[in-house]
């Protein structure tokens, strides 16, 4: 009795600390959501004038992250909803709404009276009912300048057979937040967790609400037993048999001090059983998904949850530094069980072993030997590492999923787990022809057992690159990807933040007038960049990369030095001052 005495007093506790906290930053985002109020206010007064839906096929839509990406419960359709973009001075947020249509490969831009306002980081679940619905919940809105944010708290449902938005006013709902998780779950939404923000404080949630499709009314639950610790950006699957939901990894950052914050990414995973709500601690086996956040996930056939890419940051002294993911993986809910989702393909060819005869002569050790060295070089294969450098001199690390050499290691796919529950079945090949490149904050959904994913985002140092090419996999062969749109990351053109105000007042102009930023402003800053390009040392004639990056090392572990420092270590100033080298050559 003393210890679960201990323990209910503990619990007790920082639920006190968190309303508290909640209490605190509530105030003083008041001021903060009232000025934004304003200007949300004004979005929605020019969506009132609009009395009539206006459909409009259009191109694919915009680069965007934290958007939300649906399949039709009745059609072959998919539906896309918000988002952001942010260009190095601007924060866009976005409210249009966009079906995809699967077959015919072409989007249609759907222009439906009294939407809800622009916002990112919401969720949204369509369900059957009522010829087919799309609820969204909460999210953010953000100041053009980024340094201001509105939490929503709203409900709406888009009722699909009709095409109309209609705002649900229910009371005892969450309180404002993004990065929350909601699902479908027997004439219910579940809404847990997320995170409340401003200029100066910030709380996170691990709060369940429930929904009723049936009574349209919201209710808090007490689940028993201790669940998970407060986050965002989780993956919150339901359970085939609509017996509870899995809740696994997500973010969250404390103030360790005053002006210090330190980030956590979970890697731990909690089941909500529906009989009496009730948490309960899931330890699943198999190859689980190394720590990170961003990540993009959807439920895929039999209910298996499909996790993606996403990004694990590293915080070392006063540098961030970030490692982005394109693998795959697979959790089967039933045999509570990771799987790496590895692309199958055609065997290759048995090649005979250059030590053949040793071997023979040599006995088993020697041959154990090499199958060990063999085994490690496919797994050192099946990440590939990439480096680039942007202006200021960051290295930015992103790791892909690369080739995988060898037949012995475990590859996944839905037909593989259908065929037996202890062996996986490996037809390993060369890497893939085309994949998604890494990135966080991708939208993702499954519709008749395809994956779609769409845009995200990577960063170069200082600059993030915001993704709209879009792919797809059918997650029952596992074979390959198929690129349904392009983009060439290179393309998109990224302002920098040092630019006097009087500059970036023209720069809107100029984009309100031509509908994007002005090619004289382009072809002005490409002729400033072939200047620069003149002043490096020049590549000569035949000239080698290991010869020119040898000939001008001083230049560029000057210029390097220059970039990142005088307090940058000599090792990391080398590493960069080869790496601008060497992006200078391959440019020549």
């Amino acid at each position: 009795m003393g210890k679960k005495g201990k323990k209910e007093k503990k619990v007790k506790g920082a639920e006190k600390t968190a309303a508290k906290m909640e209490k605190k930053v509530s105030n003083r985002s008041k001021r903060e959501e009232e000025d934004l109020e304003a200007l949300i206010a004004q979005f929605q007064t020019l969506d009132a004038k609009k009395t009539q839906v206006i459909e409009i096929p259009c191109p694919p839509p915009s680069p965007r992250l934290n958007a939300s990406l649906c399949a039709h419960p009745e059609k072959d359709e998919l539906i896309l909803f918000g988002g952001e973009f942010f260009n190095g001075q601007k924060d866009y947020l976005y409210n249009d709404l966009y079906f995809y249509n699967i077959r015919k490969n072409c989007w249609l831009k759907s222009e439906i009276p009294n939407p809800p306002p622009p916002r990112c980081s919401h969720q949204a679940v369509v369900v059957a009912q009522g010829g087919g619905q799309l609820w969204v919940f909460g999210g953010e809105f953000a100041s053009p300048n980024g340094e201001q944010f509105y939490h929503y708290k709203d409900l709406w449902v888009l009722h699909l057979a009709t095409q109309t938005w209609e705002n649900i006013k229910a009371p005892g709902g969450p309180s404002g937040r993004s990065g929350h998780r909601m699902v479908a779950s027997k004439k219910q939404l579940l809404v847990f967790g997320g995170f409340h923000e401003n200029s100066r404080d910030f709380v996170y949630y691990n709060d369940v609400y429930s929904f009723s499709l049936d009574t349209f009314s919201w209710c808090r639950l007490s689940p028993a037993g201790f669940g998970p610790s407060p986050r965002s950006a989780c993956q919150m699957t339901p359970t085939p048999e609509g017996t509870g939901v899995i809740i696994y990894g997500g973010y969250s950052k404390l103030r360790v001090k005053k002006d210090v914050e330190k980030g956590t990414i979970h890697s731990d995973m909690f089941l909500l059983k529906r009989e009496k709500w009730t948490w309960a601690r899931v330890s699943p086996s198999g190859s689980k998904p190394p720590p990170r956040s961003g990540f993009s996930l959807a439920v895929g056939p039999a209910g298996r949850a499909v996790l993606f890419g996403g990004v694990c940051d590293e915080e070392e002294e006063e540098s961030l530094s970030g490692d982005f993911y394109n693998d795959l993986y697979l959790y089967d809910i039933a045999k509570n069980r990771w799987f790496p989702g590895l692309l199958r393909g055609n065997k290759p060819e048995k090649k005979k072993r250059r030590r053949g005869k040793k071997l023979e002569e040599g006995g088993e050790k020697e041959e154990e030997e090499e199958e060990e060295a063999e085994q490690a070089a496919a797994q050192a294969a099946a990440e590939v590492i990439k480096e680039f450098v942007a202006e200021d001199g960051t290295v930015m690390t992103i790791k892909e999923a690369g080739q995988v050499l060898t037949l012995n290691l475990s590859v996944m796919s839905f037909n593989d787990a259908q065929r037996s529950p202890d062996v996986l079945y490996a037809d390993t090949a060369a890497a893939p022809a085309v994949e998604p490149c890494p990135r966080s904050n991708a939208m993702a959904t499954v519709h008749q057992g395809k994956l779609f994913l769409y845009g995200g985002m990577f960063e170069v140092g200082n600059r993030q690159v915001t993704l709209n090419d879009f792919y797809c996999m059918d997650l029952h062969k596992m074979d390959q990807w198929e690129v349904l749109v392009k983009m060439d990351p290179k393309s998109q053109e990224w302002l920098d933040e040092s630019e006097s105000d009087g500059d970036e007042e023209d720069e809107e102009e100029e984009e309100e007038a031509n509908g994007a930023g002005g090619g004289d402003e382009e072809e002005d800053e490409s002729e400033d960049e072939e200047e620069e390009e003149d002043e490096h040392p020049a590549v000569q004639e035949g000239e080698e990369l290991s010869g020119y990056q040898s000939r001008t090392q001083q230049y560029w572990i000057g210029l390097a030095r220059t970039n990142m420092g005088p307090d940058a270590k000599d090792k990391k100033v080398a590493k960069v001052a080869l790496a601008m080298a060497k992006v200078f050559y391959e440019d020549q």
